[in-house]
C-alpha cells in the first residue's frame, strides 16, 4: 500500500520525467496576493505565468501546493472528504503541451504499474458537452469505453463554473474531471482545466480563443491517498487518522472508526482538520486575531475548542496536537519542528482566553435558544449573535452553526448591521480570486522587468520611460495637462527602490530634456515592476524618452538607518529573550523604525533599557554590512534567518552584520557604526502573542533625547528638585495623594447608604425589585461598590443610581442588573438608553452595567419614571 509520501514523490517525479520544473509549495498566505486571505489552489502562484504578466523561466512545472479553504467548513469532520487545509498536486503548462499531454499523462500516470497501477476498469471520466477535442482523445486514444465518458454542462465541467453564461469575463476554459469507482461510490480524484477562451460579454459567440493555451490540472492528495489505501474517509489515511487518534487519546475518548456518524467521532475529525490547519498557518505567522486572515484562524481554533469542551474537556488540549501534526508532516515540511515551541504558545494562548468565557456562553446560548423555542422564532437575531461575540467571544459562524444543528435560521444581515453600529467588521468571507484589469498589464507582457540598480547607485543617467499612466489612461506624452495630477512612470532600469518588506520606497526626481522634471513621491512595485508615483513638475515627460534617474540621498541614507538597525534589533530580542521572538512585520521609515515581534508579554523597563544598549554596543562595534546573493538552499545552510510565511525566490539576497544574518532585500548601510544612535521610544502589544517596538536612529533619535531631556528640566523647575530627584519627588507626591484618597472614600462611603435599606425599600416589578437612588457629591467607585453588594445579595435586581454634583450642573447615571436578567435578554444599555435622554445625556457599557452623563439634574425624576416603564414593559 502507497504511503500519503510515496504517492506525493511519485507524482512530482513523473511530471519531471515530462519535463515539468518542480517548484516547491508557494506560503499558505500569500500576502503578495490582495485577492485572497490563503491560497486557495496550486495555480494560484502561477498567475501572472497564466496572464502573460511576467518573464517565463519555464513553460511546465509540477508542485503539491499548501491549501486553506473555509467554504465548506461547516462539512468538515461531517463528509469523508472535506477539509479547511489540504495539499494539491498539480502539473501546469504556461502556452505549452495542452490536452493530448494533460489527458495521456494523467491515464499514464494513473493506470501504469510504475506509477499508481490503478485498473483502468475503475477508472471513468466527464468532458464538457461541447469539448469534442478531449472527448475524441478520451474515446479514441486512450480507449475509454463510451458508457465511462459523461458530457457534463457549464456548472460542472467549466473553469469557472458556468462562465460561458454568467462570466466574469476572462480567461476560462473547459475541464474534464476522472473518476476512481469505491465501494462508497464514484470519487473524484483529478480535474483536467483547459484555459484556452477569454469570455468577453453576454454569449453567444463571447468565447474568443487565447493566443496561448495552458493547462492546469489539481488532484487533491488527501482523497487520492484514501482511493488508494481502501478507506472509507480521508482521514483514515496514514498522514490523519494518528492525529484523529490522538486527539482522541488526549479528550479521553474512544474514536470507533466504523462508525462515521458518530457525533464524537466528527468532533475528533474536526479538531485534528483545524488543528492541522492552524498549526501550518501559525507557523508562518498567522495569530488568531479579529481581522481577516487572523479572524478565520481564531474561527477555526475555537471551534475545535468547543468540540473538546463538548467531550468534557475543562483545559487546553489543542497545543498538545501539535508536535503530532509535525510528526506527520516532517517529509515534506521539516521546517514545521523549528517553531514547535512558538505555535504551542499560541494555541494555548487561545484556547485559555476562550476557555475562560465559554461557560457563560454556553448558558447564554442555552438562553437564547430556549426563548427561540418559547417565542416560536426560527431565526437567531443578528442582536443576540453580536452579543455572543462581543461578550463571549463566540464567532458568528460558529453560533450559525450550532443554530442550524436545530434547524434555526441566522439573521448575518441582522448582525452586520450590529457589527456596522459599533464599528467592528471583521472581514471574515474569503476573498475571490480575481484578475484584475490595469493598462499596466499590457506594459508587462511586451516588456522585461525594469532592471533595479538601487544596491550599486543613486542616479542612473541613461532610463528609458517604458510607460506614462495616467489613472487608467496609457499616455505618450505627459505635459502640462497632466500638472498637479498623480502619475505613475515606469523606466525599464531604476535606482529608486519599490516598497516592500516593510521599507518604504525611495522619493526623488526623474528629469528628461527641455526641462522635464518629475518629482517620485513615492515607489511601489506591481508585481515585478517598479512604479514610480508622483508629479509632473515641468516640462513634458515622453514615451521612450531619455532620462536622468535621481535618488534623493538624505532620504536613502535615513531609511538605510532604520532598516540596518532593524536587523540588530532583532538579533538584540533573539539573544535576550530567546528564538522564539521572531518578526511578525516591520515597517522602516527615514530614521524611524516599528518592528512586530513574538513574545507572550510586556517586556519591563529593565529589559527595554538591555535591549537599546545591546544594539547599541553592536553599533559602536562597526560590524562591516555585507550583502551577497546566493542559492536560497546555500543560504539556509550559512544559518540565515528566513521569516515563514514569507515568499523567496530561488536566489537570495543574504545581509550580515556581526551577530545578525537575514534573508533581506531592503537597503542598507556599509558599516553598522553609519547608525549613529538607536533610542527606543515605546514597546506595546499589538495582538496576543504580538509585541511591537518602535525607535528612532541618527538625529531623530538625538532629537528625543532632547525632548526628554527638556521635559526633565521642565518637571525639575516645577516641582523644585534637580532632575536627578524627580522620581523620588513624583513618588512622594504619589503616595500622599493616594493616601488622602483613601481618606476621602472612608468618609465618602460612610455617607453613602445603607445596602440593606435600598433591598427594604425596592419596588417589585413582576419576580424582579427595581432599586433606585439618588445621592450627591459621592464618588462613582462608591456607588459601583454598593451595586455589587446588592447583586450578590438579591438574584433579580435592576439599580438604577443618579449622582449629581454641588456647584455644576451635572448628573452621572449608573444602570446595573443581576445576572439572571442579563441572561433573560435585558441589557442595561439598551435600558440606560431608554431615559438617558431626559437628563440631556446619551450612555453606553455592558450588558450588566452602564453609564450616562447628562446636564439636566432636573429631569432625574422622571428618569426613575421612565426606566421604571421600561423594566415593566419588558418584564410584563
Amino acid at each position: 500500500m502507497l504511503t500519503t509520501n510515496e504517492i506525493r514523490e511519485k507524482y512530482l517525479t513523473f511530471f519531471e520525467t515530462k519535463g515539468c520544473v518542480r517548484r516547491p509549495s508557494d506560503v499558505l498566505v500569500p500576502r503578495w496576493d490582495p485577492s485572497v486571505l490563503f491560497t486557495p489552489a496550486g495555480m494560484n502562484q502561477f498567475k501572472d505565468h497564466f496572464l502573460g504578466r511576467c518573464k517565463l523561466d519555464f513553460t511546465r512545472a509540477t508542485t503539491c501546493q499548501k491549501c486553506l479553504r473555509t467554504g465548506d467548513i461547516d462539512n468538515v469532520g461531517r463528509t469523508a472528504f472535506h477539509h479547511t487545509f489540504f495539499e494539491m498536486l498539480g502539473n501546469f503548462s504556461f502556452g505549452d503541451y495542452f490536452k493530448r499531454e494533460a489527458i495521456h499523462w494523467a491515464w499514464e500516470f494513473l493506470t501504469d504499474k510504475k506509477w499508481l497501477g490503478i485498473d483502468p476498469a475503475m477508472l471513468s471520466a466527464t468532458v464538457y458537452k461541447d469539448d469534442q477535442e478531449a472527448a475524441s482523445i478520451w474515446l479514441e486514444e486512450i480507449k475509454l469505453p463510451p458508457e465511462k465518458l459523461q458530457y457534463l454542462d457549464e456548472d460542472e465541467n467549466f473553469w469557472p463554473a458556468s462562465a460561458p453564461s454568467e462570466g466574469p469575463d476572462g480567461v476560462c476554459g473547459p475541464c474534464s474531471e476522472i473518476y476512481h469507482k469505491t465501494p462508497h461510490g464514484e470519487v473524484e480524484i483529478w480535474n483536467l482545466v483547459f484555459t484556452q477562451f477569454n469570455r468577453v460579454g453576454n454569449p453567444p459567440d463571447n468565447l474568443r480563443p487565447l493566443p496561448s493555451k495552458n493547462i492546469d490540472t489539481g488532484m487533491g492528495l488527501e482523497r487520492v491517498t484514501s482511493v488508494l489505501q481502501g478507506v472509507e474517509t480521508n482521514f483514515h489515511i496514514d498522514s490523519l487518522r494518528p492525529l484523529v487518534e490522538a486527539a482522541a487519546e488526549i479528550c479521553s475518548q474512544k474514536y470507533d472508526a466504523q462508525d462515521l456518524t458518530n457525533e464524537n467521532g466528527r468532533r475528533l475529525r474536526r479538531i485534528a482538520d483545524h488543528v492541522r490547519a492552524c498549526t501550518f498557518a501559525i507557523h508562518e505567522n498567522v495569530y488568531p486575531g479579529p481581522k481577516e486572515e487572523k479572524y478565520v484562524i481564531r474561527r477555526l481554533l475555537r471551534r475545535a475548542v468547543l468540540d473538546g469542551v463538548q467531550m468534557g474537556m475543562k483545559k487546553p488540549f489543542l497545543c498538545q496536537l501539535v508536535p503530532v501534526v509535525a510528526e506527520l508532516m516532517k517529509v515534506p515540511y521539516p521546517e514545521l519542528s523549528e517553531t514547535l515551541e512558538r505555535v504551542q504558545g499560541v494555541i494555548a494562548a487561545e484556547e485559555e482566553h476562550f476557555l475562560g468565557s465559554i461557560d457563560g456562553g454556553l448558558r447564554r446560548l442555552d438562553a437564547v435558544f430556549n426563548a427561540m423555542e418559547t417565542e416560536k422564532r426560527a431565526t437567531v437575531q443578528g442582536s443576540d449573535a453580536f452579543e455572543m461575540y462581543q461578550t463571549y467571544g463566540f464567532p458568528p459562524e460558529l453560533f450559525e452553526t450550532l443554530a442550524g444543528e436545530r434547524n434555526y435560521g441566522f439573521d448575518w444581515a441582522g448582525f452586520q448591521k450590529e457589527m456596522e453600529r459599533h464599528g467592528e467588521l471583521s472581514g471574515t468571507g474569503e476573498k475571490n480570486l480575481l484578475f484584475k484589469h490595469d493598462p499596466l498589464e499590457g506594459i508587462k507582457k511586451a516588456n522585461n522587468p525594469p532592471e533595479f540598480l538601487g544596491y550599486q547607485t543613486l542616479t542612473v543617467d541613461d532610463a528609458k520611460v517604458i510607460a506614462i499612466l495616467d489613472g487608467e489612461s496609457l499616455l505618450e506624452t505627459a505635459n502640462s495637462a497632466q500638472y498637479g495630477k498623480k502619475l505613475r512612470v515606469v523606466l525599464n532600469k531604476t535606482p529608486f527602490y519599490g516598497e516592500k518588506g516593510g521599507q518604504v520606497g525611495d522619493v526623488g526626481e526623474i528629469t528628461g530634456a527641455n526641462g522635464a522634471k518629475f518629482e517620485v513621491e513615492s515607489t511601489q512595485y506591481d508585481g515585478e515592476f517598479i512604479v514610480h508615483v508622483g508629479e509632473l513638475k515641468s516640462g513634458a515627460l515622453e514615451l521612450g524618452a531619455t532620462v536622468v534617474a535621481q535618488v534623493c540621498a538624505k532620504r536613502r541614507a535615513a531609511v538605510a538607518r532604520a532598516h540596518t538597525a532593524t536587523h540588530l534589533l532583532h538579533a538584540a530580542l533573539r539573544a535576550r529573550l530567546g528564538g522564539h521572538a521572531e518578526q511578525q512585520g516591520s515597517k522602516v521609515d527615514a530614521d524611524v523604525l516599528r518592528f512586530d515581534f513574538t513574545h507572550h508579554q510586556g517586556l519591563d523597563r529593565e529589559t527595554l533599557v538591555a535591549l537599546e544598549q545591546d544594539v547599541n554596543a553592536m553599533i559602536l562595534e562597526a560590524y562591516p554590512v555585507s550583502c551577497m546573493e546566493t542559492p536560497i538552499e546555500e543560504a539556509r545552510k550559512l544559518g540565515a534567518m528566513m521569516l515563514f510565511g514569507e515568499k523567496y525566490p530561488d536566489i537570495v539576497r543574504v545581509v550580515t552584520m556581526g551577530p545578525s544574518m537575514e534573508f533581506c532585500g531592503g537597503t542598507h548601510l556599509t558599516n553598522a557604526a553609519q547608525v549613529g544612535f538607536c533610542k527606543i521610544v515605546s514597546e506595546e502589544s499589538v495582538s496576543a502573542g504580538t509585541r511591537r517596538i518602535t525607535a528612532y536612529t541618527g538625529l531623530e533619535a538625538l532629537k528625543k533625547i532632547q525632548e526628554s531631556d527638556a521635559i526633565a528640566t521642565s518637571l525639575g523647575a516645577v516641582l523644585r528638585v534637580p532632575t536627578g530627584e524627580i522620581v523620588a519627588r513624583v513618588e512622594n507626591l504619589a503616595s500622599s495623594v493616594k493616601k488622602l484618597r483613601k481618606e476621602l472614600d472612608a468618609v465618602t462611603k460612610k455617607d453613602v447608604v445603607s445596602v440593606e435599606e435600598l433591598i427594604k425599600n425596592a419596588e417589585p416589578i413582576g419576580d424582579t425589585v427595581f432599586i433606585s437612588f439618588v445621592a450627591q457629591d459621592v464618588d462613582a467607585n462608591a456607588l459601583r461598590e454598593v451595586i455589587d453588594q446588592i447583586r450578590r445579595k438579591t438574584e433579580n435586581a435592576a439599580i438604577l443610581f443618579a449622582c449629581t454634583e454641588t456647584n455644576a450642573k451635572k448628573v452621572s447615571l449608573i444602570a446595573a442588573l443581576t445576572r439572571n436578567l442579563v441572561e433573560r435578554k435585558l441589557s442595561a444599555v439598551e435600558w440606560i438608553k431608554a431615559f438617558a435622554s431626559l437628563v440631556q445625556g446619551g450612555g453606553g457599557g455592558r450588558p450588566d452595567m452602564a453609564y450616562a452623563g447628562g446636564k439636566n439634574p432636573e429631569g432625574i425624576p422622571a428618569a426613575i419614571e421612565a426606566a421604571k416603564k421600561f423594566l415593566q414593559d419588558k418584564l410584563a
